[in-house]
């Protein structure tokens, strides 16, 4: 070989050896971009495992499923439940939790948030908090999985879905996707078979409000009821009249009311009563399940319990801030306050919590949600001059699960069991991920937490993990406090003190035809053969 090809053959090396070198750095740095995703928390890590004990006995707590609760141990094995009944041994190596006189739990599952989510398409009003921090503010209030709303892009579902996967990829614990639909074609028909057959989304929103943003029309939603029908999905609903609320921000503007104080004004019971009922009769129609997002009031809860009175498949939803707070606020003389608690629908005036707390008492509302949505005050300070353009949303991610323990089992209302299936078994079975998710059962993903009744808790947004810097629960201070969260049988908080692992959480695929279809094909039937028709008829002769 000679000398001119000897160089020419070091020349090629060392090239190779530079762009190897430069693909390093760009990995290392565009590792180092991610990991400052989690700066201000505690990371253990960066996509990859912990070090932390994969298998836990957790040790004579009161352990509560939906249907039961028992004195027990749960045993934990590389992120499984392996084993629950009395006086389980292990070895010296397994790391042994004292739960003696607290709630072993089901971690919570929220089944309504948008984080990082653009507010109508407005870059400049993305929530603040993204899919690490909102996170990492549930698992250190109990909840350890959430189903996030996919907003399509330009109206396509599969650039939306991508987008949100991308978005996703710094999660600390499990999640699942919502999509929601905009505009109707052949185009979405297609996109909604492939959402529900190849990406694991099982639920569909249509927005009965937002007019001219992302409002539908009932022709619209008719089209997208037959579809989900036809491809076992659920139909989700924002309820209110976009057009009458469209006429009551301008009545409101025209009278000089620009406050936060004109959106509850603007938009009250009646509208979100009506759009309930219009949305419970037109999925009648097609005899489809139906599920309303955030119930606000009375109003509406009433056209859902007299669709499930009727035997018709009707799930509501209640949020924590319907459910805890009213509407004094948004009369507050100071914007920044005020303006916090501006959310669609809005919160009601005194009243409408305590009925919606009594009706999920008693089953009329199947689950409790957050609608957890945030900006900080300078978001929200777009809309000093005109309520119409603050954006729309509070906190709850990290709160639900204390406030709707201290309000609703502290007081009597519900029991332990109820609150395990309104906080977690009920999203999981809705949404078909039971007892993989919502239980403790031996098979069951390791997502538990231990909550003790005696200790206390306050919310403070100095405190909290949310990147807002106001929280509407500001001074709450309550029984029944979450000391340990564990998630894919990693402890993640523990002694007020949050260690999350950037990246370690898993997307869940959620199939189709959930309970809520079962029988479905067989009334369909039944109400075909109830036509009696066609008539045959003999013409008249000519």
């Amino acid at each position: 070989m000679g000398f001119v090809n000897l160089l020419t053959m070091a020349k090629r090396f060392s090239g190779i050896i530079a762009i190897l070198l430069l693909l390093r750095l760009t990995t290392a740095a565009a590792s180092h971009e991610f990991c400052d995703a989690g700066m201000g928390y505690n990371v253990v890590g960066c996509g990859g495992s912990d070090s932390s004990s994969r298998r836990i006995l957790i040790k004579g707590g009161t352990v509560v499923n939906a249907h039961h609760q028992e004195v027990a141990d749960v045993y934990i094995d590389d992120g499984i439940i392996a084993d629950v009944k009395p006086n389980i041994k292990v070895g010296d190596e397994v790391a042994v939790i004292d739960a003696t006189g607290k709630f072993v739990m089901p971690g919570g599952i929220d089944p309504h948030t948008h984080l990082e989510m653009e507010f109508m398409g407005t870059d400049s009003t993305e929530t603040i908090d993204d899919f690490f921090s909102g996170q990492a503010a549930a698992l250190a209030g109990g909840t350890t999985m959430h189903i996030d709303f996919v907003m399509p892009v330009n109206g396509s579902l599969s650039l939306g879905f991508k987008a949100y996967v991308e978005k996703a990829k710094k999660s600390c614990m499990d999640y699942g996707f919502h999509m929601t639909i905009t505009k109707w074609d052949d185009t979405v028909a297609r996109e909604m078979e492939i959402m529900v057959k190849e990406k694991g989304i099982n639920s569909f929103k249509f927005f009965l409000a937002y007019k001219g943003i992302v409002m539908i029309n009932d022709e619209l939603l008719l089209e997208g009821l037959k579809k989900c029908k036809s491809l076992g999905a659920l139909a989700m609903v924002h309820a209110e009249n976009g057009d009458a609320v469209f006429e009551g921000q301008k009545r409101m503007i025209e009278l000089g009311i620009t406050g936060p104080e004109g959106h509850a004004l603007s938009r009250p019971p009646l509208l979100e009563a009506e759009a309930t009922a219009r949305a419970i009769r037109l999925a009648g129609f097609i005899n489809t399940p139906l599920y309303i997002v955030h119930v606000m009031s009375i109003d509406a809860m009433e056209e859902i319990a007299k669709a499930r009175k009727l035997g018709q498949r009707v799930v509501g939803e209640p949020v924590v801030s319907g459910l805890v707070l009213n509407d004094s606020g948004l009369w507050d003389p100071d914007f920044n306050i005020a303006a916090k608690f501006v959310m669609s629908p809005p919160i009601r005036a005194p009243g409408h919590g305590r009925a919606l707390q009594a009706a999920v008492s008693m089953g009329v509302l199947q689950l409790v949600g957050t609608d957890h949505c945030t900006f900080n005050s300078t978001q929200k300070a777009f809309g000093i001059d005109d309520f119409r353009k603050i954006p729309n949303g509070v906190n709850g991610i990290e709160e639900r699960m204390h406030l709707v323990w201290d309000t609703m089992v502290a007081s009597g209302k519900i029991s332990v069991t109820d609150y395990v299936r309104i906080t977690s078994t009920e999203c999981a079975r809705i949404f078909n991920i039971y007892p993989k998710k919502g239980a403790i059962l031996p098979g069951s993903d390791a997502d538990i937490i231990i909550l003790n009744p005696n200790s206390s808790f306050q919310i403070s947004s100095n405190s909290h993990h949310s990147r807002s810097d106001t929280n509407v629960y500001e001074g709450w201070i309550g029984k029944g406090k979450v000391e340990i969260t564990i998630v894919g049988g990693r402890i993640v908080w523990e002694n007020n003190e949050l260690k999350v692992n950037l990246g370690s959480g898993k997307y869940i695929k959620m199939p189709p035809f959930n309970y809520l279809f079962d029988g479905i094909e067989k009334a369909d039937v039944s109400y075909i053969s109830s036509l009696r028709a066609p008539v045959n008829r003999f013409k008249a002769m000519q």
